[in-house]
């Protein structure tokens, strides 16, 4: 698979990202990634800002190379274009992908049923592709990259 591919199929939009727009979809990233780790939240809670926090970033890096995803599937498409973006390991990604299904579960079907563990090892994932997103940038498309690297979880 390739990004042209998923073009082609729809999937995905071309777009032309701007250093601001990109700032700021770290930034949210950033701000999740603070909250999901204040004391006392759920960990349903916990797991579902963290998945944000990933969603964030995983869109900075899909802008960043020229894309939007589309509506339909939208986090799905955000988690697998980091296999194109950062050339995350299949492992990772499918790890992701397990998370943000549980997370829709605990959303819409069964409140209560993530674990602490689970929610941690959504902040500590959230946290690798926040700043392997903002290396990434600076190295493949410098002119989209903020100065400050804000990811201070």
């Amino acid at each position: 698979m390739s990004f042209s591919l998923w073009l082609g199929k729809g999937w995905l939009k071309e777009h032309k990202p701007t250093s601001r727009e990109i700032a700021e979809l770290l930034a949210v990233a950033d701000r999740s990634l603070k909250d999901c780790q204040v004391a006392g939240l759920s960990s349903d809670g916990k797991l579902d800002i963290a998945h944000n926090a990933a969603l964030q970033s995983s869109a900075a890096a899909l802008a960043a190379a020229g894309y939007r995803a589309s509506r339909e599937a939208y986090h799905y498409y955000l988690i697998q274009s980091l296999s194109f973006t950062l050339q995350l390991e299949e492992r990772i990604i499918s790890r992701l992908d397990k998370l943000r299904r549980k997370r829709n579960i605990s959303d819409y079907e069964r409140p209560g049923s993530v674990t602490e563990q689970e929610a941690q090892e959504m902040v500590e994932l959230a946290i690798q592709i926040r700043q392997q997103v903002q290396a990434w940038i600076q190295n493949s498309h410098p002119e989209l990259s903020s100065i400050d690297d804000g990811c201070q979880p």
